[in-house]
């Protein structure tokens, strides 16, 4: 079937008790070890780091990409499997993909159950995952959790603690894995790849401010006042805020902060539909609607819009790019004109 690399980063898949609670702590040949190997088959390991994903960092997550495209620059290499934390791993996912530039997959698995625990499901995502690394192509960045495979781009963790963890709640599924083999139902809508982003000593903060009853603007004024570069605005309903608010996002980008605009509702798009605060109010004060992508994801979105170019006129319309909603022009400073050269 082919050479997979398994870059291991920890999470529950790789997790042992700790006397009070689990926590990574095995090496990726102890987690392959848990697993049967497709027939035809050969596995490489790289152990990167081995952490509980809700304590990753901007940085490990760089550094996995900068992995992944070293990896892939090996034409002998068929697929990557990264084995990941299931609480960030919808992050970590999307941000590859918006930098996936090859028909070869890169595919994302887990645990909801630790290592050693009578049948718990690593063994058998981590099977299926090197079977669709084996036998995927042009389908971009995957997960594959309970014999179901999804793009990395909208699909989010909907279950806590149950085995069928992910899912995309407003789109589908890309497939099926089952006796050895993938199955495609579709093919993800996916644009323009960027390239890799330049080295960066401290990545861009990006912050989360929820809007709920009774909610002002002062923690949405506080993530600026602590440096962010970029902030996603997480609504009600189909996007929408108050007045205050909008006052705020003005504000904002008046200073060059980039804001996204979601909502806290499971499935549906960002819609410009009320006043008064509304996304009507909001899109116009500068605020980019992400359409269905949840609030972790439209935070990789910002980041990557803002690790792209340092020009803050040209951000705004790079993550409209990066979320699918116009190609990019490419200024004189981005790194896709350095990448080029």
């Amino acid at each position: 079937m082919g050479r997979i690399v398994v870059i291991s980063t920890g999470g529950t898949i790789a997790s042992r008790w700790q006397g009070t609670g689990f926590a990574a702590e095995a090496d990726g040949q102890e987690v392959m070890a848990t697993a049967s190997v497709p027939n035809g088959t050969e596995v490489e390991v790289i152990d990167l780091f081995s952490v509980n994903s809700p304590r990753l960092t901007s940085a490990h997550q760089l550094t996995l990409l900068r992995t992944v495209h070293r990896v892939l620059a090996d034409p002998e290499v068929d697929g990557i499997v990264v084995t990941h934390g299931t609480d960030t791993l919808e992050e970590t996912a999307f941000l590859l993909d918006l930098h996936h530039d090859d028909p070869r997959p890169v595919v994302l698995t887990g645990a909801q159950l630790p290592m050693d625990t009578p049948d718990g499901d690593g063994p058998g995502n981590l099977h299926d995952a090197m079977v669709t690394a084996a036998g995927a192509r042009d389908l971009g960045v995957l997960v594959v959790f309970d014999g179901k495979v999804h793009a990395a781009r909208g699909t989010v963790k909907t279950q806590t603690v149950a085995h069928d963890a992910f899912a995309d709640p407003s789109g589908h599924r890309v497939g099926d894995v089952g006796f050895g083999r993938v199955s495609v139902l579709r093919l993800p809508q996916r644009p323009a790849p960027l390239p890799l982003p330049q080295a960066v000593a401290v990545p861009p903060r990006v912050d989360l401010v929820m809007h709920h009853v009774d909610a002002d603007p002062l923690l949405f004024e506080a993530a600026i006042a602590a440096g962010a570069q970029g902030v996603v605005l997480v609504a009600t309903g189909a996007g929408n805020a108050t007045p205050a608010f909008v006052e705020a996002v003005a504000a904002a980008r008046a200073r060059g902060v980039l804001v996204a605009l979601t909502t806290r509702v499971p499935a549906g798009p960002v819609t410009e539909i009320y006043t008064q605060g509304g996304a009507v109010d909001l899109v116009a004060a500068g605020a980019v609607p992400t359409g269905t992508l949840r609030a972790g994801q439209a935070r990789i979105a910002v980041l990557a819009a803002l690790l792209a170019t340092p020009e803050a006129e040209r951000r705004q319309d790079l993550l409209r790019a990066v979320l699918g909603q116009q190609p990019p022009a490419v200024g004189p400073h981005d790194v896709s004109s350095a990448a080029a050269a």
